[in-house]
């Protein structure tokens, strides 16, 4: 370069714009609407579905199938913990009980369908033992522990997930089904309160193992 020239100033480097980081999914264990709706939709009505087609058949053979429910300390009719909610009195019970539940069972797959058959089966199979031990004696039928085990796992998932949204999902839906919870205290003769207390810790400690189990996760996923 000549000392005695024209001075050229060096070019500048052009800038480049940080690429704008991707927005992280909110997390399963958070969310209060499914992430496939459709199916989600699709597996609740045809659960639903299976209760109307059950109570069909029931009519059929003349109802013999509402001896089929949970026999308190039976050791013989111990496998009716299996099949007891698909069972009901007649259709003015399944009605009572299949429009809570498709409201409730369709919020409670906001966290992915796996999911949600885990906390069903945590309330199906702890109403059923619930009322095997402790239960008065008869043929307890119906699926209203599992609507009262969804109820209450929606109302106490968002405490142990620490989730504003899931809180407030709480609160609307306590101001529409809130009153049921009286149905977990002794009260009318011929219902199964016992399957409605049992069927309602179930929720709490499904609730409790979903928040457990996204804690685990999300540490595995910092240490990874």
């Amino acid at each position: 370069m000549d000392p005695t020239g024209p001075f050229t100033p060096p070019t500048p480097e052009p800038v480049v714009a940080a690429p704008k980081p991707a927005r992280q999914p909110k997390p399963l264990a958070k969310r209060v609407v499914p992430p496939r709706p459709v199916l989600s939709a699709v597996v609740v009505l045809a659960f639903v579905g299976l209760l109307y087609v059950v109570e069909a058949i029931d009519t059929v053979l003349g109802g013999r199938l509402d001896n089929d429910g949970v026999i308190p300390r039976d050791f013989s009719q111990w496998d009716n913990i299996l099949w007891f909610p698909l069972l009901h009195g007649d259709w003015t019970h399944l009605t009572g009980n299949a429009v809570p539940l498709l409201v409730l069972s369709y919020l409670a797959t906001s966290a992915g369908i796996k999911q949600f058959f885990q906390v069903t089966a945590v309330i199906w199979l702890t109403s059923g033992l619930g009322v095997w031990i402790f239960g008065s004696y008869g043929s307890h039928i119906g699926a209203s522990g599992l609507v009262f085990g969804f109820l209450v796992f929606l109302l106490v998932r968002g405490i142990f997930a620490r989730s504003a949204l899931q809180i407030l999902l709480a609160v609307v839906v306590f101001a529409v089904y809130g009153a049921a919870l009286w149905g977990v205290l002794p009260g009318q003769p011929g219902i199964s309160w016992e399957g409605h207390l049992f069927g309602a810790l179930g929720g709490v400690l499904a609730a409790w193992g979903v928040a457990r189990d996204a804690r685990k996760s999300a540490r595995t996923t910092l240490d990874a």
